[in-house]
């Protein structure tokens, strides 16, 4: 049964490990930088909790105070916070990325590009809201491939993206008229119509 999240007020009685795990799910999904502000509204918090929180989640990725270090890190960027991966990890993830290029599409790969396709341009929050999961690695690997760009922001300053020409070619189409119904391609497509009129853009 899952707990929903805490209200103003409520602080003192909310688990620390909710919040934390709460934290941890909006920076998974974020499409950009998350301010202590941002997270202070998304989790029902005041500033000063949601800042203690992003420090304490900082120091825990990073292995300080005895904790193992992941293969993320939480850092500073453009005024809030971000994850990405470990600088440690650099090569290995650049080869992962590069060898991606020559391998078949997996399934997440195949949901998000059908996501990209028939809402574009739309941001990597609004594909992991369809998808229920963070695709920020997938849209890595799309653009990697050529198969997807960058498509301008949003005023709140989040990257959109389309599908490219590469894209047509892949599926053996002409133009973007030529797609097929859209149910045999998104995750729970008939669910999609409450947050239809979310997405920005069309098809031309």
């Amino acid at each position: 049964m899952t707990t929903a999240p805490p209200r103003q007020g409520q602080i003192s009685a909310v688990p620390e490990t909710q919040l934390r795990a709460a934290a941890e799910a909006v920076l998974v999904v974020a499409d950009g930088p998350v301010t202590d502000a941002a997270l202070a509204e998304a989790l029902g918090v005041n500033e000063t909790r949601a800042g203690d929180l992003l420090e304490s989640l900082a120091a825990e990725y990073a292995g300080d105070g005895g904790s193992p270090a992941r293969g993320f890190v939480l850092r500073r960027a453009a005024g809030g916070w971000r994850l990405a991966s470990a600088p440690a990890f650099h090569d290995l993830i650049e080869r992962f990325v590069i060898g991606g290029a020559t391998s078949r599409l997996s399934q997440a790969a195949l949901e998000t590009l059908a996501v990209i396709a028939y809402r574009q341009p739309v941001t990597r929050g609004r594909i992991a809201a369809i998808r229920g999961v963070s695709v920020d690695g997938v849209v890595r690997t799309l653009c990697a491939r050529g198969l997807i760009a960058e498509a301008g922001a949003e005023p709140s300053g989040a990257l959109l993206y389309r599908t490219t020409d590469e894209f047509l070619e892949y599926l053996g189409l002409d133009r973007l008229d030529d797609l097929p119904p859209l149910a045999p391609y998104l995750p729970e497509a008939s669910a999609l119509g409450e947050i239809e009129n979310e997405m920005t853009g069309r098809i031309r």
